[in-house]
């Protein structure tokens, strides 16, 4: 054979040794591959510009201390995040969802964050069963339903049956008796709020929620308006008029960010509804109060995460330095949502340590036993676990009461409950009027 006949040869074997080394037997690149459901487009791209970019740090972090060590393959492989832009709709992320499973291969799931957008692509996840650690949705029905195979679904973010039930005994333990009692109201008198909730399975479970929480707990609140709206709308001056004839004590929105920031702003500005409003702990991100600004003063979020105020405890120091990497990289402060997807990443990569293989039903079940020690969110036992009946991992939620500042131009909470955890007391402000007495 003539010289350049061999080396021509040579160089093809070599290219395909190179190739082999950088796969698995059974041809699969020798990475983890996690699929990232983000709303990079439409209207809660704010919240999924977080998600990506707190998974981002997440697998940078793992892959900087040496990747995954994978059993099976005898060597530690890194992390690569396949982005998929749910679009906030469900078709988007029908096709986001497909596209990461059956062109990317990806290995795990990590994010989502509509429950009406998530609950559409369940069944190709099942179909395929894809381990998903769904860090938002946080409709029950999620985990709960019955017509689609959850059981290789992880739901890392308290369902609306805990996070509305936990706001609406704060209304009645905190807010109630604190108005009753400025006003002159007999001390019995009940709390009048008025829910504002999306049309989605999101919305609709947190005014469940909050009407079983109401019947089953004897409590002294009176939803005496629930309005709806439609996901993404912007102008809600003509359901706000309606809510303020009702003369409410408090408006609960059961609202995304880019929702309830005009909601609110419209409420104060344009109808003169000087009520207190409250929040789910979905919006507690940095554009949240920024988009507020003064018009979220004395407002009321619940968070498990906040973009500002650090609760005591085991986590304080993980939580500041986290806030600290993020906000280095990327320029501002991480969001909630961004921080359990963060976690949620960092779970991803301890199932497939512990599975030791990126075999899909061993990764499930990995997923389902592991316990991972609680990071920047404050979990039950210290922990995050799936082990619930419905895989759900839980939280220890709390509330903040955000104040505007005039000599710094910023709008920034305090933790106010539970008491272990409170850094100020609940304030009623001068220009708060309640509802009819």
């Amino acid at each position: 054979m003539r010289p350049a006949g061999i080396l021509i040869i040579t160089m093809i074997l070599l290219a395909a040794l190179l190739s082999a080394g950088c796969q698995t037997q059974s041809g699969t690149p020798a990475t983890l591959k996690i699929g990232v459901v983000a709303s990079m487009t439409g209207p809660a791209s704010t919240t999924g510009k977080d998600v990506w970019q707190s998974a981002q740090l997440a697998a940078d972090e793992i892959n900087a201390k040496g990747g995954v060590f994978i059993r099976s393959l005898g060597k530690n492989v890194t992390i690569r995040l396949v982005q998929g832009d749910d679009e906030s709709t469900r078709e988007g992320g029908q096709k986001a969802v497909t596209r990461m499973i059956t062109d990317d291969r990806v290995d795990i799931l990590v994010g989502g964050f509509s429950s009406a957008v998530v609950t559409a692509h369940q069944s190709i996840v099942a179909e395929h069963g894809v381990p998903y650690i769904i860090t938002g949705a946080s409709s029950s029905t999620v985990t709960h339903r019955t017509d689609v195979n959850t059981s290789m679904m992880f739901h890392h973010a308290p369902i609306t049956d805990a996070s509305a039930s936990k706001t609406t005994i704060f209304i009645d333990e905190v807010m109630r008796p604190a108005i009753n009692s400025k006003f002159g109201f007999p001390a019995d008198r009940p709390l009048r709020l008025a829910v504002v909730y999306q049309d989605s399975p999101f919305g609709k479970g947190a005014l469940s929620a909050i009407e079983s929480t109401i019947a089953a707990k004897g409590l002294k609140v009176q939803v005496v308006a629930n309005e709806t709206f439609k996901m993404g709308e912007t102008d809600f001056r003509t359901i706000l008029t309606s809510v303020k004839a009702k003369g409410p004590d408090a408006v609960y929105p059961i609202a995304f960010l880019n929702e309830e920031v005009p909601m609110l702003t419209q409420a104060r500005r344009d109808v003169g509804l000087d009520t207190i409003f409250l929040a789910v702990e979905c919006v507690d991100d940095p554009d949240y109060y920024k988009g507020l600004g003064q018009y979220g003063d004395y407002s009321i979020i619940e968070s498990r995460f906040s973009a500002y105020a650090t609760p005591r405890g085991p986590i304080s120091g993980n939580v500041e330095r986290y806030r600290s990497d993020y906000t280095a990289r990327f320029g501002a402060s991480p969001g909630m949502m961004g921080a359990a997807t963060y976690e949620g990443v960092y779970v991803a990569a301890a199932a497939a340590e512990k599975a030791g293989t990126l075999d899909r039903p061993a990764l499930v079940a990995a997923i389902g036993s592991i316990e991972v020690p609680e990071m920047v969110e404050s979990m039950e036992r210290g922990v995050i676990s799936f082990a619930n009946p419905f895989r759900e991992s839980q939280f220890n939620l709390f509330m903040e009461q955000l104040r505007w500042d005039p000599a710094t131009q910023l709008l920034r909470p305090k933790i106010i409950w539970p008491d272990e955890l409170k850094e100020a007391d609940f304030e009623i402000p001068d220009w708060y009027r309640p509802g009819s007495g």
